[in-house]
């Protein structure tokens, strides 16, 4: 929780793919996140999202995510998700069961949906934590772009 915590003051922030070391801090301007979500948009649209690493230091991992589609069901055995929406807006499905789960690397699982889970909709500002092993989903109106900045936290 503290790293969350200290995510929560920083996360309004990006910069070009850096792993951390030491006692070195990293400070990526906003305009610097901003540029880079807008930047995302055009490589989102064919395939629905884009999500490029920034950054990672020990058992975190700090991501941009930009989605003009909704996603697939997702359940992350390892990790932790903390999110900071930085436009858009979206429905957020958390619990249920994924629906056709189907493992990949990492202890991650896709289903195509999240089948019995609560929606809540999320936007500009919301903090979403989803810890692992919980199933979620974010599903987009159509046209909507939704764009973040994601913290993977790895369950130790």
């Amino acid at each position: 929780m503290k790293i969350a915590m200290a995510l929560v003051a920083a996360l309004a922030l990006g910069a070009p793919a850096v792993t951390l070391g030491g006692d070195k801090a990293l400070v990526i301007p906003a305009l610097d996140i901003k540029s880079q979500l807008a930047d995302l948009v055009a490589q989102a649209k064919p395939t629905g999202s884009a999500g490029p690493v920034i950054a990672s230091y020990g058992n975190l991992g700090l991501m941009l995510s930009v989605r003009t589609a909704s996603g697939v069901g997702e359940l992350h055995q390892r990790f932790d998700d903390l999110m900071i929406v930085q436009e858009g807006t979206a429905t957020l499905v958390t619990g249920g069961s994924l629906v056709d789960p189907k493992p990949g690397d990492n202890g991650e699982v896709r289903g195509t949906s999240v089948q019995g889970g609560a929606s809540k909709t999320i936007g500009v500002g919301d903090v979403v934590i989803v810890p692992a092993g919980v199933p979620h989903q974010i599903l987009l109106a159509p046209g909507m772009v939704y764009k973040s900045v994601v913290a993977k936290i790895k369950e130790s």
